[in-house]
């Protein structure tokens, strides 16, 4: 039986739902790879959806930086739950995240509470694009919201460790969801090693989206992911995705539930993979 969960929200459905009695809680997710400290802070100010508070990935959606746990290690999960308390998630909340960037970051925090247990969590389609295309309006200024009562758990999502993830190919799909010129070893801007794990095959995240930042359609989705040999359904293979660090791959992994493909992450990913150089790396686009 496929796993299909609702992973995505319009900005139309959403404007509707905060018209509702429900606990929206809104997460402003707004990061990206190589920006400066604080830009996404200083954006959310300048404009986030109403009564949206920032998340910052960094220190709220990681734990510290160490070559032996990769760029972006998952946060311990006593300090996430504080976290969402402090956000404002209370046990009945319906948390909806968004981004500037088609989600690759926001998916970070959809995983995470998925992860922990949380039920009720969404991702804007589109993120503040399509908010604001759709003519709604922004706020500015800081949201401090009162703290929630939310209790979370953790470990509700599959997950890969290091010391499975070079035998993962034998017995399933290993998806690397880099840029395909750091899949094939041609660049490498930020780990100290180029190349890809062996046996691993290329999907770039950014080919989940369309031109305007939405999600692709569903069939499309389905119909290209085949031809990588990942489809729905009991007899389905197992599939695992990194990336470089741990965040963008839950945007895959996000595609991947919408279509109900339930994908295991590689939370250390190619920065904590390539740190031991006795790891092979492999080079090259697909045999």
């Amino acid at each position: 039986m496929e796993r299909i969960h609702q992973t995505l929200i319009s900005a139309d459905e959403l404007s509707t739902l905060l018209k509702t009695d429900a606990d929206v809680v809104l997460l402003d997710v707004r990061w990206k790879l190589g920006q400066s400290v604080g830009s996404g802070h200083s954006d959310y100010l300048a404009g986030h959806l109403p009564s949206a508070v920032f998340v910052d990935l960094e220190s709220e959606l990681a734990a510290p930086a160490h070559p032996a746990a990769g760029r972006h290690p998952l946060p311990w999960p006593g300090d996430l739950a504080a976290s969402a308390r402090r956000w404002g998630i209370n046990t009945d909340s319906i948390v909806v995240l968004y981004d500037a960037t088609g989600a690759l970051a926001a998916a970070r925090g959809w995983w995470l509470l998925r992860h922990a247990g949380f039920g009720e969590v969404l991702v804007l389609n589109g993120g503040l694009g399509a908010w604001s295309s759709a003519g709604l309006l922004l706020e500015t200024g800081e949201v401090t919201p009162g703290a929630g009562n939310v209790e979370l758990g953790w470990g509700s999502m599959p997950v890969i460790e290091l010391e499975n993830v070079l035998s993962y190919p034998e017995h399933g799909i290993l998806v690397d969801s880099r840029a395909a010129e750091r899949y094939r070893g041609e660049q490498e801007p930020v780990d100290p090693r180029a190349g890809h794990i062996p046996g691993a095959v290329n999907r770039p995240t950014t080919v989940n989206l369309d031109a305007n930042q939405h999600f692709i359609d569903a069939d499309i989705l389905r119909r290209q992911l085949a031809e990588l040999g990942i489809t729905a359904g009991a007899a389905a293979p197992k599939v695992a995705a990194y990336c470089g660090s741990g965040v963008t791959a839950a945007h895959q992994i996000l595609a991947l539930e919408s279509i109900g493909v339930r994908a295991a992450l590689y939370p250390g990913s190619w920065s904590q993979y390539c740190a031991d150089v006795a790891r092979p790396a492999a080079t090259g686009p697909l045999p």
